[in-house]
């Protein structure tokens, strides 16, 4: 396994920050691991050379992870597809005039994956969020048999959304690495407790009936300090 495809039960669910918090704790643990995006949307553009600038979720990723921008950053191999336009992949590169080619994205990753032990990929939005007119992200991740890691919370909602995105994922016939359970909503009007609580308690036990194999993670609340300056350890067999 040296690459994991990170993705989410939604939008706006935490998968840049699930995906930096991962790559830290593995550098800690002497993991050679670099994170990539599969494409961004609603990148600004550089006022002084009119190009598109570094992907943002690949910034934030640096940052949580401690550590500078990497030269395969700067020459876009960890985001080789970047727009302006916020919008979902297909319809954002429409816009741009430009054409997205799936092998771009595929031969970077291969890049990446002849120097680092592993390849955290980020996707957009959530598993069936096209990529372009005729294929959609879930498309691309069976073609490269990547597992997947599923980001989810405690928001209303969020058991079905998971059990979907688990369905499709069973439907082409691969293999959830882990569920990572995202406190990010939880001090937002999106989440009750005992919604969140109970979510977490479903989703648990779903998971030791039908996929006793997946790895159920916990990350800590995004924002609070106590959480921020504590180490996140992960189990010595995630990878």
């Amino acid at each position: 396994m040296s690459v994991l495809f990170v993705s989410g039960i939604d939008t706006d669910i935490g998968k840049t920050y699930a995906t930096g918090i991962i790559a830290k704790s593995l550098m800690q643990q002497g993991v050679n691991v670099i994170t990539q995006k599969l494409v961004q949307t609603g990148v600004s553009v550089n006022s002084d050379s009119g190009e598109m600038n570094i992907a943002d979720d690949i910034v934030t990723h640096r940052q949580l992870m401690g550590i500078p921008l990497q030269p395969c950053d700067i020459d876009s191999s960890t985001c080789p597809y970047r727009y302006e336009k916020p919008a979902s992949p297909h319809l954002a590169t429409r816009l741009s005039g430009g054409v997205l080619d799936p092998e771009l994205i595929t031969s970077a990753t291969k890049r990446l994956q002849a120097e680092y032990d592993l390849v955290l990929l980020e996707g957009a939005g959530g598993l069936l969020v096209p990529i372009t007119e005729q294929l959609l992200t879930l498309d691309y991740i069976a073609a490269q048999g990547y597992p997947i890691v599923l980001v989810t919370s405690g928001r209303l909602g969020s058991i079905n959304h998971t059990l979907l995105s688990l369905e499709a994922i069973k439907a082409r016939g691969l293999s959830v690495h882990s569920i990572i359970y995202n406190h990010i909503h939880d001090n937002t009007a999106q989440t009750d407790a005992e919604i969140a609580n109970s979510t977490v308690d479903f989703l648990q036990n779903y998971l030791a009936a039908n996929y006793p194999n997946t790895n159920w993670l916990s990350l800590p609340v995004h924002g609070n300090d106590s959480c921020n300056n504590a180490d996140f350890i992960l189990s010595e067999n995630f990878i």
